[in-house]
């Protein structure tokens, strides 16, 4: 029994086969890919599936036995302006650009806001105050090898602040 439902199993298998392949040797009728880009939008998902897969399978084939209008409908379908590939709609640069200028006027607003409202610059930032530290720094030989206290040392040490102002 369970050998005859496979034998079952394999005959529709392979009718649905043979069917199909006998299905996508028949050209698609031009009435149904005629104008295929204005329609292509506007058809239901289902159409649309069905469509593409009886064209899928007419590619499957000889590929110089598809008629001009199959070869422009699977390559509009394939590679044509729907879907993801839309163009965007007009004004989309502009609104882009102005959201990147507003973007920068608040960061730029948020940033000035800030600094005015900051404490001010520690006691320790400016040039007398790391000029001190480097004499420091040399008189404990810190980074004897590379650094400060090294001979022949040509670098700035510490200071990056101006000097103080009084």
């Amino acid at each position: 029994m369970l050998r005859s439902m496979v034998l079952r199993g394999n005959a529709l298998t392979q009718s649905t086969r043979l069917a199909s392949r006998a299905m996508s040797t028949q050209a698609l009728s031009n009435p149904t890919l005629s104008n295929i880009e204005k329609r292509w939008e506007g058809m239901p998902l289902q159409e649309q599936a069905d469509l593409w897969m009886a064209l899928r399978d007419r590619m499957k084939g000889n590929w110089k036995e598809l008629t001009l209008q199959e070869k422009k409908a699977a390559y509009w379908i394939a590679f044509g302006p729907h879907g993801p590939r839309t163009a965007d709609p007009p004004g989309t640069g502009a609104r882009v650009a102005w959201g990147v200028v507003i973007g920068l006027a608040s960061s730029l607003a948020l940033f000035a806001g800030i600094r005015m409202a900051a404490k001010p610059a520690p006691h320790t930032m400016n040039k007398e105050w790391q000029e001190a530290t480097n004499e420091y720094l040399k008189s404990q030989a810190a980074d004897p090898l590379t650094g400060i206290s090294s001979p022949g040392y040509t670098g700035k040490g510490v200071i990056q602040s101006p000097p103080k102002s009084q």
